[in-house]
């Protein structure tokens, strides 16, 4: 009876001896300052990782910005390109006496009428567009030019049927149709009837109240989409 208790109290201590150093291992384990060490460098690379790709995605909405940027100074650019083209700046009427001669200001301004066969553009058979003398907007082409027979430089249509207003004239006793600039309200010259086929119009313009532009000076005058009728 007494190798018995004795058996089993030795064997207790040896379960409870055991238990012991499992337990101190497994602390050791838990508080390994390798295992921590390499943990904490594992959460830090991840956590770098992030960054980079933070970084990368800031990056990609920077350039996307810079680029959405560069578009809007393209279209501010084109814009302005376009309303520098498409609506001139008129001059004040003191600046216009200063820089028209005198019959360019009688007939722009004062709708006078230049001297049949005794003008600039009567005669003219160069290749070329006319543009407003103030505006400088495109009104005619040579293209549309014909003899007509009168004194003036006569077209069968404008080059540009929205650069142009159409008035109904009652002077001198009579009912015509006044063409006038629209950005400048430039006086031109009269719509008529009698003019040759397909349209049957003679647009009967005064030479003062344009400024031609030969074919090989268009696109240094800034009009290159011109050229083309030329070809």
């Amino acid at each position: 009876m007494r190798i018995m208790t004795i058996t089993i109290l030795s064997l207790t201590l040896v379960m409870l001896g055991f238990l012991q150093v499992q337990s101190m291992a497994m602390e050791d384990t838990m508080t390994k300052p390798g295992d921590m060490e390499m943990k904490s460098d594992g959460m830090k690379m991840k956590s770098d990782g992030m960054k980079m790709k933070s970084d990368g995605m800031k990056m990609k909405s920077d350039g996307m910005e810079m680029k959405h940027d560069d578009m809007k100074k393209d279209e501010k650019m084109m814009e302005k390109d376009t309303m520098k083209k498409s609506q001139a700046i008129i001059p004040t009427d003191a600046e216009l006496r200063n820089r028209l001669t005198p019959l360019q200001y009688k007939v722009t301004r004062k709708n006078g009428t230049e001297p049949a066969f005794n003008n600039t553009y009567w005669n003219n058979h160069e290749a070329g567009i006319y543009v407003d003398i103030i505006s400088g907007a495109p009104l005619f082409s040579s293209t549309d030019k014909y003899e007509s027979g009168t004194g003036w430089p006569s077209f069968t249509s404008p080059l540009n049927p929205d650069e142009i207003v159409e008035k109904e004239d009652r002077s001198f006793f009579s009912v015509r149709t006044e063409i006038r600039s629209k950005q400048a309200d430039s006086h031109l010259g009269h719509l008529f009837t009698d003019g040759p086929a397909p349209t049957g119009l003679r647009y009967c313009m005064n030479s003062a109240s344009l400024r031609f532009i030969p074919k090989d000076d268009l696109e240094k005058e800034g009009y290159k989409e011109y050229l083309a009728l030329f070809k």
